[in-house]
């Protein structure tokens, strides 16, 4: 009989030979106990692995492909131990149970949410606050984009995983929610210290900046964000993570801040932007 080990190795061991890298995984650098890795997957999601300083775990927020993690993991020789998931959109979730199926880790979500989730190991309550390897990690809530949707805040770290709640220079579609909830969703992020890094699930950041652009071509902070984006995409790199006091003065949605009637305009002129 084949032992679980040896079934996870064996499963692991063929996803590896399937995988295509999308992209190359990038060092975003360390935060507190944190090495933050930012892997492209799909089309324009971002996947974000923390990995401990000291003991090697790995925190993997929102795996929508599973072989990148693979090839990833297989390079860090190191081991997966909690999936955060930050809504319930296939992109977001899609290789989540098929990781645990290979590695053996857990995965954690909104409890609110858990039946539009892959089977929970932990179901979190919003604004719970728990701990992986001794690091603290708060779950806010943040509907609009889904109903059910949260963000992950490392306060120690100075780390937000905001999802599709908050982009660079953007904001989630209302798929679910109403505009006075994504306002204050965005309130509350916008709350955080401004030295927080902002790391979102998709790399819109060039198409944000040529709404935003369209509609504030006076703001010098947003003009800079936007140059800084046109290189480190020209490089091949991703425009995150970011840090909030950035976004505080360049995101126009973040500049709506008190003012539902402007923001709901401002959304809906962005559905309709070409």
């Amino acid at each position: 009989m084949i032992s679980q080990e040896s079934a996870r190795a064996k499963s692991a061991a063929v996803a590896r030979r399937r995988a295509k890298l999308v992209g190359m995984p990038r060092h975003a650098g360390r935060y507190g106990a944190w090495h933050l890795f930012v892997l492209p997957a799909l089309s324009d999601n971002y996947m974000y692995a923390l990995r401990h300083a000291e003991t090697g775990a790995v925190v993997l927020v929102d795996p929508g492909e599973m072989a990148p993690v693979v090839n990833w993991l297989g390079m860090q020789q190191c081991c997966l131990h909690t999936i955060l998931l930050t809504h319930h959109h296939q992109d977001h979730i899609g290789a989540a149970a098929g990781l645990r199926d290979v590695y053996g880790c857990r995965i954690l979500g909104s409890a609110q949410d858990r039946m539009r989730l892959p089977p929970l190991d932990y179901e979190a309550e919003v604004g719970e606050c728990f701990f992986i390897e001794g690091e603290r990690i708060a779950m806010l809530g943040v509907p609009g984009h889904t109903l059910g949707h949260v963000a992950y805040h490392l306060p120690d770290a100075g780390l937000l995983f905001s999802g599709d709640t908050l982009f660079s220079l953007g904001c989630g579609r209302l798929f679910e929610g109403t505009p006075e909830m994504m306002l204050e969703s965005l309130e509350m992020l916008a709350a955080l210290p401004d030295e927080t890094m902002l790391c979102c699930g998709h790399e819109y950041t060039l198409a944000n900046a040529r709404f935003a652009l369209a509609h504030d071509p006076e703001n010098a902070a947003l003009r800079a964000r936007y140059e800084e984006a046109v290189a480190l995409r020209a490089r091949g790199l991703p425009t995150l993570p970011v840090p909030l006091h950035i976004e505080k003065a360049a995101n126009p949605f973040l500049r709506t801040m008190g003012d539902v009637t402007r923001f709901a305009k401002l959304r809906a002129l962005k559905d309709a932007f070409s």
